[in-house]
């Protein structure tokens, strides 16, 4: 079975500390999930996010808990890892230097293999399938190719959505898939607890 991913986005799950814990309270209880990171662009304050976000860690041991972006922050919560951009790779020595498990966001060759020289412990290639915003998919083929020349984990992002999209990131030999939309669908009430 591939590793599950969840992204949180606010357009899903609220930049309101209160209500963004009690949608990823639903989504964790929902769903199969190994990791899941706080990505929020928009809050001026993603302290209080991150607090209200790790306080659900102890009720959900086999989950590991990443914020985004900021290290210092993510250390000093004791999250699980760090999530990087792309434009952050430069971060990636400090966040292990702390302990942290981390992922860099990669969309070119190049960008997958300078990650793993840096020593990240995985990244997420994306877009796989068409993704608003995200310009053209890099497809399947690209995903393989890229799997085959780096040693780090790798997680199929952008566009996955249904279970016919797992199984092809899979069946391309990816560690693992992430979205943000996919984990969603209990607010549609498709909620599914079965590990597949």
């Amino acid at each position: 079975m591939i590793l599950r991913y969840a992204i949180t986005d606010p357009l899903y799950y609220s930049s309101n500390p209160s209500v963004l814990k009690d949608s990823v309270d639903q989504v964790l209880s929902a769903k199969c999930i190994d990791l899941i990171s706080l990505r929020d662009k928009r809050s001026d304050n993603y302290e209080a996010l991150a607090k209200e976000f790790l306080s659900l860690k102890p009720r959900f041991p086999n989950t590991q808990f990443l914020l985004h972006t900021d290290v210092n922050l993510a250390a000093e919560l004791q999250a699980d890892g760090i999530h990087l951009p792309s434009d952050r790779m430069d971060w990636i020595e400090t966040a292990k230097r702390l302990g942290l498990w981390t992922v860099v966001s990669t969309h070119t060759f190049e960008e997958a293999k300078r990650s793993e020289a840096l020593g990240a412990d995985a990244i997420t290639f994306s877009p796989i399938f068409p993704t608003p915003g995200k310009g053209p998919p890099q497809g399947l083929e690209k995903l393989k190719e890229i799997k085959d020349k780096i040693s780090i984990k790798i997680f199929a992002l952008g566009g996955i959505v249904t279970e016919k999209q797992i199984a092809a990131v899979e069946e391309a030999g990816t560690d693992g898939f992430a979205s943000i939309r996919y984990f969603c669908n209990y607010s549609q009430g498709n909620i599914d607890n079965e590990c597949i």
